[in-house]
């Protein structure tokens, strides 16, 4: 996980206005790091428009469209804490925003390590509560080593 979630790719306690916001500044992160060509952060709204990304547990994991695969230079993850939280729609508040781009399959196995994480409730406080961008990269790397 180190290789893909960087301090760069990290932004704490920011004030996300809206779902498309939050989307946006999330896959813009995945765009300026390299990882993604700009088309992509489109796709990624388009796959919210087909269905939302909102996963439970105040996390929602933005992603681009199937055909978006050409977008994508290499595989990364970009991750905004919202602790006062941004409304994904149909009363589901979002405080935890993982943008994810994979190259090919890969972001299979990123998803199954990012469901580790969030799966425990007391992971995503930790997160949301981290003072530090390397907390956060910690409780990843500590969940799926």
């Amino acid at each position: 996980m180190s290789n893909i979630l960087k301090e760069t790719n990290i932004r704490l306690n920011e004030q996300i206005d809206s779902k498309e916001q939050a989307v946006r500044e999330v896959g813009g992160i995945l765009f300026e790091e390299g990882y993604v060509q700009e088309e992509y952060i489109d796709t990624m709204m388009e796959r919210e428009e087909i269905t939302s990304t909102y996963m439970g547990n105040y996390v929602a994991i933005p992603h681009g469209t199937e055909d978006a695969k050409k977008s994508v230079k290499e595989t990364g993850i970009a991750i905004i804490t919202a602790p006062d939280g941004v409304d994904f729609g149909n009363g589901n508040i979002v405080k935890l925003i993982i943008g994810i781009a994979g190259k090919g399959n890969e972001h299979l196995d990123i998803l199954s390590k990012i469901a580790i994480v969030c799966s425990e409730e007391e992971n995503i406080n930790r997160i949301l509560e981290a003072s530090t961008k390397s907390e956060v990269i910690d409780i990843f790397s500590e969940e799926v080593e």
